[in-house]
């Protein structure tokens, strides 16, 4: 149930990328179109806290647990991060293609997801750095890389800045399902650790577009009025975050996002499939790509499903 939650969230998650970017296309402006994408899932969270009163007592466990030093306050601040990772992407794929900034971004959320595991950021406590692990994180990367494999430009790979910026992103990423998993765990539901991140990261993408409204000639203009579907991101966000929140107090950080991974990839393969983009063409390297990524879980659960089959034999014993 775990598992297949993450890997359907992942594959929204495609989906989401799709509707993002048509959005960005049709207003002109990538911070315009995640502040749309964010806001709208504000609201619909907002809609869900007004509806059932659990939902605000979570928000309300939250700010008693920093108020009181329960908690850090900054480990709240998992929508700033999500807020920064958007900023990033629309600065650095006009600089260096889609495919460059998702192995930049998945090779830096792999590899800190095996060190905030080890050092028990998230809510499922420490894990060591195994043999399996690593592996299976390096499988990750390596999948990816297949899966855009197709879609790079050699004049592209030399430009450095945008790459690292990209990469900490995928940094800061891991630091941020961590993080909105111990909101989750304190709040006791996962809407209202969705709540908070997408409150601050509404705010922090309504800065950046109000002081460059202020500072420069950039107009906002309106929105556009159609498909209805560009304004369907935000309700995908909701349901990852929120997923996230939760399958992250199982699992750790590192396994969540080896199943969103491979979730993201077969989503994309699917849209490929049967809802292509025009002019688009079917590329085998997604298909080797969501292959080696489902290695890449597996290898990175065999160790707890062996650990499980043993208790479950003492047990019988």
């Amino acid at each position: 149930m775990v598992g297949a939650t993450a890997i359907i969230v992942g594959a929204l998650t495609a989906y989401q990328s799709r509707v993002n970017g048509a959005l960005a296309v049709e207003t002109g402006n990538g911070v315009q179109a995640a502040l749309v994408s964010f806001g709208s899932g504000w609201i619909i969270l907002m809609i869900m806290l007004l509806a059932w009163r659990p939902y605000r007592r979570g928000v309300a466990s939250v700010f008693t647990a920093v108020r009181t030093r329960q908690m850090p306050w900054w480990q709240v601040l998992g929508g700033v991060m999500g807020g920064f990772f958007v900023g990033v992407q629309s600065i650095t794929v006009p600089l260096i293609g889609v495919a460059v900034f998702t192995v930049a971004v998945v090779a830096g959320q792999s590899s800190n997801s095996l060190l905030v595991d080890r050092i028990g950021l998230g809510p499922a406590g420490r894990q060591p750095i195994t043999g399996a692990r690593v592996l299976s994180a390096l499988l990750a990367i390596i999948g990816v890389t297949i899966a855009v494999s197709d879609r790079f430009s050699g004049s592209l790979l030399t430009t450095v800045g945008p790459v690292l910026l990209a990469f900490s992103a995928g940094l800061l990423i891991a630091v941020q399902q961590a993080i909105n998993g111990r909101v989750g765990a304190v709040a006791g539901r996962a809407v209202s650790a969705a709540f908070i991140n997408f409150t601050l990261g509404s705010v922090l993408l309504g800065a950046v577009l109000g002081g460059a409204w202020a500072l420069s000639d950039f107009d906002p203009g309106q929105l556009p009025t159609g498909p209805w579907w560009i304004y369907t991101g935000g309700a995908v966000g909701v349901l990852f975050i929120a997923s996230a929140a939760w399958v992250v107090q199982k699992v750790g950080v590192l396994l969540f996002a080896l199943l969103s991974i491979s979730g993201q990839l077969l989503g994309a393969l699917l849209l490929d499939l049967f809802a292509p983009t025009p002019g688009a063409v079917f590329h085998w390297q997604l298909a080797v790509g969501v292959a080696v990524a489902g290695v890449a879980v597996a290898v990175g659960t065999a160790p707890q499903w062996v650990q499980r089959r043993r208790l479950s034999a003492a047990v019988k014993e």
